[in-house]
């Protein structure tokens, strides 16, 4: 009995994807889910998480770096991407800002939160947090010009009122966000892959991690059907308690912006877990691939997306950031910089990123 209770505990990761799946199924489109409901919906979401990481991780372990950071960072932009195009298309005053609060929450997260936890985590554990300047720097400048280009200009255009682009404005933007991000992608796993390998404390390149056998082809394969599942899983079921967070938003008194900082919160999850996993066994620079490649492919995959799906939307798209928002992003970008420049942080580097994150949460509630 006891050996029979192990084995359940063990599979655990393959039976909450299915789960979380079914109760999506069950819960998809009903806006006023009971309390139970709501109760078991959050308990299979946070399940949903922790299987998506434990996934992604053997994944990882079986294609190497940074293939294995890029597989988690992009399943959960495309199933995110997906999210907001359906909201989008549900209508409404609010979804015109929809993507840009997306977005910018997403690159706030990612380049602050959780890089300032990676790298808090990995000095104090270690002394030093580790990683390589070349191929975080040329992330970062990568993030760094989506987002201006995608989030910033919108706001002093003129060919149309207001902080959106215009329609050969928009395509341009589609698709250099396109083009810059496929560029990368070829950069980190094809031309300058070692770029974006793990260092060691000599500044040696880590090619593998010796501390265990490598999946085969069938586990990896099974783990990246069910990773899909549970990434499903988890942004079907945010979206599911998103009118009882909204609710809760609204009794409280708090701005609507909130709402989209939650449930950003929740979609990123998995990859917060797995950084911060990462950084505990010195592989810093592993963290920094899933941090800034989800900020990267954030921009880079949304952006074309709800250009796409502008032209049977209805309504303005309103991409462009508030005066406020563009002091925290020219802010992150720059204390960013300094950080990747040395290839080596301190407690105080993190503090740093995690005192912009908190800015940006405080300015969400009192903007």
């Amino acid at each position: 009995m006891i050996t029979r209770l192990r084995s359940l505990t063990n599979r655990w990761t393959t039976f909450v994807p299915v789960l979380a799946a079914v109760l999506l199924v069950f819960t998809w489109g009903r806006k006023d889910l009971p309390a139970v409901v709501v109760a078991l919906v959050t308990v299979v979401l946070a399940g949903a998480v922790l299987a998506a990481v434990h996934h992604a991780e053997v994944i990882a372990h079986r294609v190497g770096e940074p293939f294995g950071s890029l597989v988690l960072a992009v399943a959960v932009t495309i199933i995110e991407v997906a999210l907001i195009v359906t909201l989008m298309a549900d209508g409404g005053d609010k979804s015109s800002t929809l993507a840009r609060d997306t977005v910018f929450a997403a690159v706030m997260i990612t380049c602050n939160g959780i890089v300032g936890l990676v790298l808090i985590v990995a000095s104090l554990r270690h002394g030093t947090a580790v990683f390589n300047p070349e191929g975080t720097g040329a992330a970062l400048a990568t993030v760094a010009t989506l987002a201006t280009l995608s989030l910033v200009l919108p706001t002093f255009t003129t060919s149309k009122p207001g902080p959106e682009f215009s329609g050969a404005q928009l395509t341009f933007a589609a698709l250099s966000s396109l083009a810059l991000y496929g560029l990368f992608v070829a950069t980190q796993t094809v031309r300058h892959r070692d770029y974006f390998l793990p260092v060691s404390r000599q500044g040696e390149a880590i090619t593998q991690d010796h501390h265990a056998d490598a999946p085969s082809a069938r586990t990896a394969l099974i783990s990246l059907g069910l990773l899909g599942l549970a990434l499903i899983g988890v942004v079907g079921l945010a979206k599911g308690v998103s009118p009882t967070i909204e609710s809760g938003v609204e009794a409280a008194g708090l701005h609507h912006a909130v709402v989209g900082v939650i449930i950003a919160l929740l979609v990123l999850l998995p990859e917060t877990i797995a950084a911060l996993r990462s950084a505990r066994r010195d592989r810093v620079q592993t963290s920094l691939n899933l941090a800034l490649g989800s900020a990267m492919a954030s921009i880079g995959l949304t952006i074309p997306a709800v250009a796409l799906a502008s032209i049977w939307l209805s309504g303005p798209l309103v991409l462009g950031l508030g005066s406020t928002h563009m002091v925290l992003l020219a802010l992150t970008i720059v204390v960013s910089s300094l950080t990747v420049v040395p290839g080596r942080a301190t407690p105080l580097q993190g503090g740093v990123h995690l005192v912009l994150f908190a800015a940006y949460l405080e300015l969400a509630i009192n903007p």
